[in-house]
């Protein structure tokens, strides 16, 4: 059975079955690309880290958000990630 959606009030999240931590940490980066591979391991971060299918509510884009413990792992994800 699926896990229910997650309302933040900004977006409705649907947690990847993949995720160690099932949680939205306060760190976010929205990728706007909803099929775009996120290969996430491969960072080797040292914090802990979650992805979820996401429904940004404001304008109705889809994509994908990422959710960091530590906010230098999030910039970093900003700078390296390149959707495939």
């Amino acid at each position: 059975m699926p896990e229910p959606a997650i309302n933040t009030g900004t977006y409705k999240l649907f947690p990847s079955p993949r995720n160690a931590h099932r949680t939205v940490f306060l760190h976010e980066v929205f990728v706007p690309h909803p099929y775009a591979l996120v290969d996430l391991p491969s960072f080797r971060f040292k914090g802990k880290y979650s992805l979820f299918a996401a429904y940004r509510l404001a304008d109705g884009k889809h994509g994908q958000l990422v959710t960091f413990e530590l906010e230098a792992e999030a910039r970093r994800f900003e700078r390296e990630f390149s959707p495939d």
